[in-house]
């Protein structure tokens, strides 16, 4: 694994990311097909065995899928055990041009995006492990990932929010009311679902919470960029988000130790 980031289990407990004072995290990019198949395992525990998600690739323990060879795969690794406990992949628009596009076009119509669209990185199958979702392995994902993104001089990040449509699109509704005010306006960068998802003729009376990688991702600067998009596949509304790194909240380029934005330089 190449290192980019990981926790300091002596910075005190208001600031500490590691579960314990003991553990250590670290996130990295994978370089073997060990490290790669201990991801493909997660992600299938993660996707299968929790969520019930069924994709026509995965078979004995292991999800993966034709992106995989094209892309990067950020690891959050406890340092002390060696288990993977988090991942998300990482599409340059370089390695898009080899695969024939991007993951997402499976599911948006990506035209609006206009010039930016050259100049995406496409982050996805993200997922951390059922003993880590306390937000430690996703502040370290994100660390890792913009640590990537500064190195290459990537501006712009394309993902998905995959919202479950398990409690009869009760919390998709909730996100939808909660970014429609945000939705991009004429002429500026949008997505279109290939399959929209009808959040308007969902109850919209019913009390739910945004999911906390969502609204991480709001917190962070990114803005949802078009209607959600039906997976079949996780029974789940898309939600497409774009960030523009030079966007990105003051409090989390600090945090992630990326230069300070002047005026003039957006």
């Amino acid at each position: 694994m190449l290192e980019l980031a990981r926790t300091n289990p002596d910075r005190n407990s208001a600031e500490r990311w590691a579960d314990h004072a003991s553990r250590v995290l670290v996130v990295g990019l994978a370089r073997t097909a060990d490290e790669i198949e201990q991801i493909q395992r997660l992600r299938y525990e993660v996707f299968t065995e929790d969520m019930g998600a069924v994709f026509p690739d995965a078979h004995d323990g292991i999800e993966r899928d034709r992106f995989d060879p094209f892309c990067e795969h950020l690891m959050v690794r406890e340092l002390d055990t060696g288990r993977v406990v988090g991942t998300y992949r990482i599409l340059t628009p370089e390695k898009a041009r080899e695969a024939g596009g991007y993951y997402s076009q499976s599911e948006f119509d990506l035209s609006g995006l206009g010039a930016i669209r050259d100049e995406l990185v496409e982050v996805g199958r993200s997922c951390t492990h059922a003993d880590h979702r306390n937000g430690a392995v996703i502040m370290l994902l994100w660390s890792g990932l913009a640590e990537y993104l500064r190195r290459g001089g990537y501006q712009y990040v394309l993902g998905c929010a995959s919202v479950s449509l398990r409690d009869d699109g009760v919390t998709a509704a909730e996100v939808w009311r909660t970014v429609l005010p945000q939705l991009p306006r004429v002429g500026e960068p949008c997505v279109k679902p290939l399959h929209r998802y009808p959040v308007e003729k969902l109850n919209s009376t019913l009390p739910a919470r945004v999911p906390p990688l969502i609204k991480g991702y709001l917190k962070l600067g990114a803005t949802v960029c078009g209607e959600p998009a039906w997976d079949p596949d996780f029974n789940a509304a898309d939600f497409p988000v774009l960030l523009r790194m030079d966007g990105m909240d003051e409090r989390y380029r600090r945090h992630f130790g990326l230069p300070a934005v002047t005026p003039n330089s957006r």
